[in-house]
């Protein structure tokens, strides 16, 4: 009909609405021969047309209401395509439709469901307020129908829809997408695992969107995937590939992801897979941001609060132990993260003894600043239980001297300094460290534990190889000695090479 001119297209509205008003004639048979054209009509440039062409449609409507035989399938096909409309009032009168037709066609519209949702979606997004309230309202009655495969319900047609929408512009459509995902994944495990090779990736991608809701809510979606133990490890290595080839996304979301993660699947186990993995990556420079990144959730998180009462117990605990052995070995990319882990586990004397074991070349900006970051976190709630330990001096003498090491490595004029050398200003010395004539208490805090009478830190401190850890954190260490070394090489041959060029250009023109 898009194609008459007005007179005609009037006279054929004239003529529907005067066969709509004989009894005896089945109008509802004729309509999804006459719907598209009446569709049409609704964003003619005549006003009158679009009147007629609502009123038309609205008596239908009603009619497809009281009549318990009407077949949906045609119609829904063509108010699916209308839904697409640029048309405004086309698109909210085809959305309208399709929210009766949701509410009435029943298993009629099974086979239907998936070609809807693709209609329903990106009007959730529309400009028009109308628009999106009916197709939110579409969209929640389509998820609660409890349709099954028997009944013509295609699980995988309706995921390439929900697929295809993570991509659109707008984020409520994309938050909509998740949550059919979610749905889905509820509903029947078994079949919607029969589609996740396909959906796997584009769903490890949403991970970088750039609303924190989206984030949010596909690590939710992940995490219902990830309780089959190789999508965890698939899930766990791509975050991993993510933040090494996006430290913008690492500085910006990774600690929101990380946190997310721990709620949804467990922060030992997500933290003991982090672990696992940068044990063995190769990227060195990588490894030692990715630990310090780690390092800092743990430190400052709630939602850690929990590993970090584990790992308080790992002197005297078994699944502390472990924890912490299982940590250590990645912790080790990182002189001041190996630090803060023992100094979370009490283990005080290891935490002395990795201070001391650092060399001229490991003390670099990068270090000062990551130490300057613990020092304010000595001041937090996270190390209450550290600075209550400084009330027995003669208890926690290699806690004191750990500390003492660390206000030795920072420069005096800096603010971590002052801020930890006025903290060890209120240790209350007892008549066992007595100031000596130097007035410096830390001569006396060396002889005290290197007699190793008064080293009461850990009841059971031999239950951890710490000389073999040393060994490990040492041979990590030195890795990362060789590995600056070779870029510091390169660079002096890279720049040699360009002076080289140039004094041959300069020595060609002469």
């Amino acid at each position: 009909m898009n194609v008459l001119n007005p007179y005609v297209r009037q006279f054929l509205v004239g003529w529907i609405t005067v066969l709509d008003s004989v009894p005896d004639i089945d109008m509802l048979g004729f309509l999804p021969d006459f719907l598209d054209g009446l569709f049409n009509m609704l964003s003619d440039s005549s006003h009158e047309i679009r009147q007629q062409a609502d009123a038309a449609l609205s008596e239908f409507l009603q009619e497809i209401k009281n009549s318990p035989n009407v077949d949906y399938g045609r119609m829904a096909e063509i108010l699916v395509r209308r839904a697409g409309s640029p048309d405004e009032f086309t698109r909210l009168t085809s959305i309208t439709w399709i929210n009766e037709f949701v509410k009435l066609g029943g298993e009629q519209l099974v086979p239907y469901y998936a070609d809807i949702l693709g209609a329903i979606l990106p009007c959730i997004s529309d400009e028009e307020e109308k628009i999106r309230v009916v197709a939110r309202e579409t969209n929640e009655e389509l998820r609660a129908i409890k349709a099954d495969q028997a009944e013509g319900f295609d699980i995988g047609a309706i995921l390439v829809i929900a697929k295809r929408e993570l991509n659109s512009e707008h984020e409520a459509t994309r938050i909509e997408a998740l949550h059919w995902f979610s749905t889905l994944l509820v509903r029947g495990r078994a079949e919607f695992s029969a589609y996740l090779d396909g959906i796997f990736e584009p769903l490890l991608n949403a991970l970088s969107d750039p609303s924190d809701a989206v984030v949010l809510l596909v690590l939710e979606v992940h995490a219902r995937i990830a309780e089959e133990y190789h999508h965890f490890q698939h899930l766990m290595s791509y975050l991993i590939h993510t933040f090494h080839n996006n430290h913008v996304l690492l500085e910006k979301r990774g600690a929101l992801i990380v946190r997310r993660l721990c709620v949804l699947l467990g922060a030992e186990k997500v933290y003991r897979e982090f672990s696992t993995i940068l044990q063995t990556e190769g990227d060195l420079d990588f490894a030692s941001t990715m630990v310090q990144a780690l390092n800092l959730i743990l430190l400052t998180s709630t939602e850690l609060a929990e590993l970090r009462s584990l790992l308080k117990k790992s002197l005297v605990d078994t699944c502390g132990k472990d924890l912490f052995l299982s940590l250590y070995a990645s912790w080790c990319h990182s002189p001041m993260a190996t630090i803060s882990l023992c100094l979370l586990a009490q283990a005080y004397n290891h935490a002395s003894s990795v201070i001391q074991s650092l060399g001229e070349e490991d003390i670099n900006v990068k270090f000062l600043v990551q130490l300057d970051k613990l020092i304010r976190l000595l001041e937090t709630p996270v190390f209450a239980y550290l600075r209550l330990q400084l009330l027995e001096p003669g208890k926690h003498t290699w806690l004191l001297k750990t500390l003492y090491g660390l206000l030795m490595l920072l420069p005096q004029q800096s603010a971590a300094f002052k801020i930890l050398r006025t903290r060890l200003k209120t240790v209350p010395f007892s008549e066992n460290l007595k100031r000596t004539s130097s007035a410096n208490p830390y001569s006396q805090i060396l002889q005290v534990t290197e007699d190793g009478n008064r080293n009461q830190d850990a009841p059971n401190y031999s239950a951890i190889d710490f000389s073999s850890r040393l060994q490990q954190f040492g041979s990590m260490q030195q890795q990362h000695r060789n590995h600056l070394k070779n870029q510091l090489q390169s660079r002096k041959s890279a720049s040699a090479a360009v002076l080289s060029q140039v004094l041959f250009c300069l020595h060609s023109r002469s």
